[in-house]
């Protein structure tokens, strides 16, 4: 999933008047990333909530310590 896509490819297919489905497809596939890095992203999260949840009630510390850290580090990426 990890796709990068420069401006100036976006260009260049835009640039084609010949391939305006070309750009289309191009941007269809950066919006279909973005989604699907959201999607993903937002259940990594709900799992690791569902994971502190489940520590704080039996009271374990090291799995609340590692899960809120990893939490912290996958919002720290979001930004």
């Amino acid at each position: 999933m990890e796709n990068y896509y420069s401006y100036a490819d976006f260009m260049k297919a835009m640039a084609q008047t010949k391939k305006i489905s070309e750009a289309e497809k191009l941007l269809n596939e950066i919006y279909l990333d973005l989604f699907l890095k959201h999607v993903h992203r937002s259940q990594q999260e709900e799992q690791l909530m569902n994971l502190i949840d489940e520590a704080l009630d039996t009271n374990d510390r090291n799995a609340f310590n590692r899960y809120s850290q990893q939490l912290q580090a996958l919002k720290c990426d979001e930004s």
